[in-house]
């Protein structure tokens, strides 16, 4: 119970001094709201930001995907027409299986109207295998980025080629080594192959002896 007018004044001082408190804390909780929207909008800035940047990686990653594809594709292509002397061509097919690239590989041929699309293996015996495989090896070693640098070794490069192309082969590496300024050095027991090469040897087991002998220089 209030008694007097002073009473009264201490009563409405110690109250506008805890209004005036409440205020200051209202403000303080005002401010610290506002500094909190602006962070939480940097951060939703941020977000949508990373997320663009994510499909533009993905998207960069793509073509250049999609880039060494063709050009794995043209290079294959060409090696097996050059070779074998046909309209085939080769064909990279790329799934995603979770969240991971998978490719398979095709060989196509045209016969007029019809179009056979098989796996090398099953292409003409080992042969086209041997040279897709050949192919494959430079494609990526000239398209790897960083470069790669070094020769190409090749181990019998052509074994399952057959007599009537293997001259072809023997020019195609020898272009390909001129084209892409790439050292060969190859072991064959193909004497079309080992002609082409500008030093030659010959390795001849006798025992457990190696004897190596230079036989050609061109």
């Amino acid at each position: 119970m209030i008694r007097n007018y002073s009473e009264l004044e201490n009563i409405i001082v110690e109250l506008n001094s805890y209004i005036s408190k409440e205020q200051g804390k209202r403000e303080r909780i005002q401010e610290q709201i506002e500094e909190n929207n602006k962070v939480i909008k940097q951060i939703d800035n941020q977000i949508e930001l990373n997320e663009k940047v994510v499909v533009l990686l993905q998207k960069t990653s793509e073509f250049a995907r999609n880039q060494a594809k063709l050009q794995i594709e043209s290079l294959v292509t060409n090696c097996l027409q050059y070779i074998f002397e046909n309209n085939s061509e080769f064909q990279i097919e790329i799934e995603e299986s979770y969240n991971k690239p998978s490719a398979e590989f095709y060989v196509i041929t045209k016969d007029k109207d019809i179009i056979v699309k098989t796996k090398p293996e099953l292409s003409r015996g080992g042969g086209v295998i041997d040279i897709i495989s050949l192919a494959l090896r430079i494609a990526f070693m000239q398209i790897h980025k960083p470069s790669i640098e070094g020769p190409l070794i090749l181990d019998e490069p052509a074994k399952h080629v057959s007599n009537d192309y293997i001259y072809n082969v023997a020019e195609f590496l020898k272009k390909a080594s001129e084209m892409f300024r790439r050292q060969i050095i190859m072991v064959t027991h193909n004497n079309y192959l080992s002609a082409i090469g500008t030093n030659t040897y010959r390795v001849e087991l006798n025992g457990t002896v190696s004897h190596v002998e230079k036989v050609g220089q061109n």
